[in-house]
């Protein structure tokens, strides 16, 4: 196989299980309104969609560095590991799990396996598939993608530290402040 179709089907496996795995969430008590979303769910998408520009066998204006079948190799990898945290964060995260921002039925701060590290594991897991993605690419549409992604998951982020701190009160505050938000050893608060 090569290292190219190695990365298309992480990829569509990722998004087939996390479709399925919807099924799984609690019961929504309260959610952030669609026009809040609104922001970052366009630019997740956009970002997904120029990230997916074909970069094989490119070689015009538009490519900045060329990997070879080790580095290419060595991007899935890191595609699958990013992919693989992201479903550890997932499973902990049980019924509360939500593509929306909501609280769930019984809501409470997740502290524990990957939120022990972040407390946005997910999207860390996602940041780093999404990035080696474009390194795999080499081209200003994966390295402009990428950055629509992240620019799409840190307006979510910080939409759901605000709904969270609201939600959730002092118990937050307190994980908040143990914990840093989306990079491991980063600031915290």
């Amino acid at each position: 196989m090569r290292p190219g179709l190695a990365i298309i089907a992480l990829w569509v496996l990722w998004a087939l299980s996390w479709l399925l795995a919807a099924g799984w969430a609690g019961e929504t008590q309260k959610q952030e309104s669609l026009r809040a979303q609104l922001g970052y769910r366009v630019l997740l998408v956009l970002g997904a969609f120029v990230l997916g520009i074909p970069a094989h066998g490119y070689s015009g204006s538009l490519r900045l560095w060329q990997v070879d079948r080790a580095e290419a190799w060595l991007c899935v990898g890191v595609i699958a590991a990013g992919i693989a945290f992201a479903w550890w964060a997932r499973i902990g995260m049980g019924r509360l799990w939500s593509g929306r921002i909501t609280r769930k039925a019984d809501h409470v701060v997740l502290d524990r396996g990957a939120f022990a590290i972040v407390r946005h594991p997910i999207y860390l897991g996602m940041l780093l598939a999404v990035y080696a993605t474009a390194v795999a690419k080499g081209t200003v549409w994966g390295l402009g993608g990428a950055l629509l992604v992240t620019l799409g998951i840190l307006t979510k982020a910080r939409l759901e530290e605000r709904w969270l701190t609201t939600e959730l009160g002092a118990a937050y505050g307190a994980y908040r402040r143990r914990v840093p938000m989306l990079f491991p050893f980063g600031p915290r608060g």
